[in-house]
């Protein structure tokens, strides 16, 4: 899906794998909620290469309800490189603390794969996740969003942000909405199982590309959380 300029406005949107054992399913197409001076409505682009979730502003809208939108936040003074890898980590672990996850342990290689494809969604302007054969075993989250507007914290913030709705149980039947979708991001953050993590932000002149690789993949079908 194309992300074209939008001048002045802040945006935020994301997706989410999910991975089981037979290999990747399609889910829905959604509608997502872009903040701006006015508003302007998008439609989210569900691809049939994996399954994917969307997700926009602080928390996903439930059903037949109306957005709840989030200001931007001023990015942090993390760029590239040790310090940006420092805050994606702890933003992770303090979220994987907080449900009993034990901590993930940073990968270069997945770094370096996640730093290859965040780089394409930026050459290209698409926002897609990568094919199954390059995930193989690996999780992916997504996330793109004005470039320069949201600190690395709040980007996987808006992903943990389905917290909220999320229930223990077995995968996917987690969310108090009934929807996975709209917990998908956070299941992947807290999965008990992902030991390990890699990430990398790519920007384009408009937008920032976030890619985020785990290993193992969590959102497995039928696995309890946590």
């Amino acid at each position: 899906m194309k992300l074209s300029a939008l001048a002045n406005r802040f945006i935020r949107y994301g997706l989410a794998a999910c991975c089981n054992q037979a290999g990747p399913k399609p889910s829905r197409n959604r509608e997502v909620f872009i903040p701006s001076k006015h508003l302007t409505r998008m439609s989210a682009l569900i691809l049939t290469a994996t399954s994917i979730i969307a997700a926009c502003t602080a928390s996903p809208q439930p059903a037949g309800g109306h957005p709840q939108i989030a200001a931007p936040m001023l990015p942090a003074s993390a760029n590239p490189g040790f310090g940006m890898r420092s805050h994606l980590l702890q933003a992770h672990n303090r979220e994987r603390a907080l449900i009993g996850s034990a901590p993930l342990h940073w990968d270069l290689q997945l770094q370096a794969e996640a730093e290859a494809y965040a780089g394409k969604l930026a050459a290209t302007g698409r926002f897609e996740h990568a094919p199954s054969h390059l995930l193989r075993d690996q999780g992916e989250n997504l996330w793109t969003g004005t470039r320069g507007a949201f600190s690395p914290g709040s980007m996987v913030a808006d992903w943990a942000s389905g917290s909220r709705f999320f229930q223990h149980g077995e995968f996917p039947n987690v969310s108090r909405t009934g929807n996975w979708w709209d917990v998908g991001h956070y299941t992947q953050v807290i999965w008990p199982e992902t030991q390990k993590l890699g990430c990398a932000i790519s920007s384009s002149s408009d937008f920032d590309y976030l890619v985020c690789r785990y290993a193992p993949a969590g959102n497995v079908i039928g696995a309890r959380v946590p």
